[in-house]
């Protein structure tokens, strides 16, 4: 029989946004960004209430279809536990529907959630290891969800077993050189609908195209970031997604023909720029504005924090 929490508790947890891929790294390669939303969990006597704040606060389900309301209902399942009752405060920064693991950000925030709840009675823990393996199985790719969890820059795979999907991941250490900016268009895009794109079969050639990239990628994000331009390259994903996002293709050639290593942040629409440069070139900048592109210097996210209470660590 699950475990009922008491009314009264609460939890907290930040968690960053994302960009997968990176450009080669087809659903294995990501990064955290300094770009976070943050949830308030209450346990109540009975009842669900949802409260949205900031991005996507009139756009998401105020009920159980909530990802996070889903998400905590995961948690509790795994954990053998349940509330009587909660409300579900979220505030929102990370921009939705543009390629920025807002919903990733969402499923990770809510179980992690449920383990500031559990720590204040005598209740198991979900692990790392858990949080990436329930995260990713909302996705159905661990690449967002990871650096969600962890922070940073990732390398995640999927173990086929009988079982079904075991999804795992380690860190990278980000070259300290490395500078990161986001470019954000008003325009949105869902990965669903981007993927549909993508052949279900790929050449030799391009398969060992993209190994190569992917494989130096790491390389130029751990110790050689003057091999971003030639890691980031990617035959597999960017080109046929580029039709259903005209402005992002054509600005994302803009940035490489000015040597800043961008990529599609995730399916798009928003790209993501790595570079060593103190500042974009100013060609790039003016673009970018000018066709409705928000563009913000970042930093490597942080890992999901949790807290009993409204205060999370850092």
């Amino acid at each position: 029989m699950a475990q009922m929490l008491p009314a009264g508790l609460v939890a907290s947890a930040v968690v960053s946004a994302s960009s997968a891929n990176l450009g080669p790294g087809f659903d294995s390669l990501g990064l955290a960004l300094s770009l976070t939303d943050e949830i308030v969990l209450e346990t109540t006597h009975s009842g669900l209430s949802v409260i949205v704040e900031g991005e996507g606060a009139d756009q998401v389900p105020l009920g159980p279809d909530h990802l996070v309301v889903r998400a905590i209902e995961c948690a509790f399942n795994a954990l053998g536990t349940r509330a009587p009752g909660l409300v579900v405060r979220c505030r929102n920064a990370i921009p939705h529907s543009r390629g920025l693991g807002s919903s990733a950000a969402a499923v990770v925030s809510g179980l992690a959630a449920v383990n500031g709840l559990v720590a204040q009675v005598d209740c198991e823990r979900l692990s790392t290891g858990q949080l990436i393996q329930l995260a990713s199985e909302f996705e159905g790719h661990p690449d967002n969800a990871a650096a969600a969890v962890l922070g940073g820059a990732v390398v995640s795979w999927t173990d086929r077993t009988d079982e079904g999907p075991r999804y795992a991941a380690v860190s990278l250490r980000l070259h300290p050189d490395i500078r990161l900016y986001s470019a954000i268009p008003e325009e949105r895009s869902l990965t669903a609908e981007t993927r549909v794109l993508l052949p279900t079969r790929v050449s030799h050639d391009d398969a060992a195209f993209n190994v190569s990239r992917a494989a130096l990628l790491v390389v130029a994000l751990t110790e050689r970031p003057d091999m971003l331009m030639a890691a980031t390259e990617d035959v597999l994903h960017q080109p046929q997604r580029a039709p259903a996002m005209a402005a992002s293709a054509e600005y994302l050639r803009l940035l490489r023909r000015h040597n800043v290593a961008a990529t599609l942040s995730g399916a798009g629409p928003s790209l993501i720029a790595l570079t060593t440069a103190t500042e974009l070139p100013t060609e790039a900048v003016e673009y970018g504005a000018a066709h409705g592109f928000t563009i913000t210097e970042m930093t490597a996210g942080e890992g999901v924090r949790w807290a009993p209470g409204v205060t999370v660590p850092g």
